[in-house]
């Protein structure tokens, strides 16, 4: 089997991608998942991704044991499915600042900055992806809103491009289902004859000839092949799959390959390197009613089938704003995040017994930043995970500001009345430093946001150039949040299809006149 072209990941850019280059009928596209379909009703019930976690959807990823987290092994959900991680997130739309992509543009030129790149978020936004308003919100996630502007802070429309304030969560959804970064890119496509789709296809290893890549060896129904590629291979698996493949096929520290026995291509050891991800400090809280600790009620079932309405729409993370940790900073460094429901050991624990809310700080702008590296040469076995969150001590000092500032709202008089006993950190009974400190090593987590692992630059040790064509190698590119230089302070999810898009044109295609 062989194409012009192979795209390894269907995540929310490597749907794009796939998509925007079989709009070419003279070329030949092959699309591998190493997932099945995304056919679990619990892909399109918008409430119901935890229920996704741990599951044969689920690359179902641990980190190294945390020392700043009381040596705790954080899990890292990531989708392994049509769709990838688009189809298990929270469906969140938050573009993040124009500075973050500023940012880009100084490491890897003014194509990336956000003069040059908001029009296509703009175009994105206009379809075909589905973005829209909550359908059903809950009515403690209005009254956390009127807690922050009685705190002083401001409500604005999302999406600005130097948010300053709280508003409610724009979600990717249709008709109150999930709308994934297959169903709006990939699936259409795939009616065209010139567009393959494999699934359960795992990239074990990039194919060279000399240092060209010439194809890409896959490992499908216990067996290995080679599909072959006459112009390029295009990773997009991910922060974590696509520096692991690199490697696996000869590209990164020659050292540390040597140790698994791997032959280097290319001696890159930035692949791998500048690991950034969002972390999440949380505070919980009983609540009389009014939370999806009742969505999977039989009424609110039936007003899911019936209507696409209810608790099950929604996407959990009901409400958000940016803010600083400290007074003298430029930009905000922190996320204070709503969520009307007993999210907590992040949905998969023992199930919580009563309605309650979690009130949390993530923190989006981390100083900490760790590394992907392999087990082992087989690429079946998971690599090693290590984000050494809170290695620096500012992003604690920042994530306790955070909670200090969880705490300051849920006292606010617009909840008074919404806010009961603590229920996280546990046996908490006053919301002093010593509980926010409990919390911040007990009810953390990743906010699921790994980037930067193969980050693009005009510099000579980057991964990627401007382009995203993989240094020392021909006819390879990478195309995720990996090659993210700097971390956004928002989402990860947008700024991915924006690179599909980008990517997209990169490799030759007009995006405007793309249906």
């Amino acid at each position: 089997m062989e194409a012009d072209y192979i795209v390894v990941g269907t995540g929310s850019a490597g749907s794009v991608i796939a998509a925007r280059l079989s709009a070419d009928p003279s070329v030949q596209v092959i699309a591998l998942e190493a997932g099945p379909h995304d056919k679990s009703r619990f892909v399109r019930i918008p409430a119901g991704f935890a229920k996704l976690f741990r599951g044969p959807m689920d690359w179902e990823y641990y980190t190294e044991p945390q020392k700043e987290l009381d040596g705790r092994e954080i899990y890292w959900p990531r989708g392994k499915m049509v769709g990838g991680s688009s189809s298990m997130n929270a469906m969140m739309w938050v573009r993040g600042f124009a500075a973050d992509y500023d940012e880009w543009g100084e490491a890897a030129g003014e194509q990336w900055n956000y003069a040059h790149l908001e029009p296509y978020l703009r175009r994105i936004e206009a379809g075909p992806l589905s973005i829209t308003a909550q359908r059903s919100p809950r009515s403690s996630t209005a009254k956390w809103l009127e807690a922050v502007q009685q705190c002083g802070y401001r409500v604005e429309k999302p999406n600005q491009a130097a948010p300053e304030g709280f508003c409610e969560t724009l979600v990717t959804q249709r008709r109150g289902a999930r709308w994934s970064a297959a169903d709006a890119y990939l699936k259409p496509a795939l009616k065209r004859r010139n567009l393959t789709l494999e699934t359960e296809a795992l990239a074990t290893r990039i194919v060279f000839d000399g240092h060209r890549a010439v194809g890409v060896e896959v490992e499908q129904q216990g067996s290995r092949r080679v599909i072959r590629a006459r112009r390029e291979v295009v990773l997009c698996g991910g922060a974590i799959n696509s520096p692991q493949l690199l490697m696996l096929s000869g590209i990164g520290d020659g050292e540390r390959l040597a140790e698994h026995g791997i032959p280097t291509l290319v001696h890159a050891p930035q692949v791998g390197a500048n690991l950034a991800d969002h972390f999440i400090a949380a505070l919980g809280f009983d609540v009389p009613n009014d939370s999806l600790f009742a969505a999977e009620k039989p009424l609110q079932l039936l007003n899911y089938l019936l209507r696409r309405r209810g608790m099950l729409t929604s996407n959990v993370g009901e409400a958000y704003g940016f803010v600083r940790s400290r007074p003298d900073l430029a930009l905000p460094d922190l996320e204070l995040l709503f969520a009307p429901a007993p999210y907590f050991e992040e949905g998969i624990g023992d199930p919580y017994d009563t309605h309650a809310v979690v009130l949390g700080a993530i923190l989006v702008k981390p100083a900490s930043t760790g590394a992907i590296e392999l087990r082992s040469a087989d690429p079946r076995d998971k690599p090693i995970i290590d984000p050494r969150y809170l290695t620096d001590p500012a992003d604690r000092a920042a994530l306790m500001s955070g909670l200090r500032m969880c705490a300051t709202i849920a006292r606010a008089p617009a909840l008074e009345g919404v806010i009961g006993r603590i229920a996280r950190p546990l046996e908490a009974t006053t919301l002093d430093d010593h509980t926010l400190e409990r919390a911040l090593a007990t009810v953390s987590h990743t906010l699921y946001h790994p980037t930067g692992t193969c980050r693009m630059g005009r510099d000579d040790a980057s991964v990627v150039d401007p382009d995203l064509r993989v240094r020392g190698a021909d006819g390879l590119r990478v195309a995720d949040a990996s090659v993210m230089p700097t971390i956004i302070r928002g989402h990860t999810h947008a700024p991915s299809v924006l690179i599909g898009e980008k990517a997209a044109e990169l490799l030759g295609v007009n995006s405007r006149k793309v249906p």
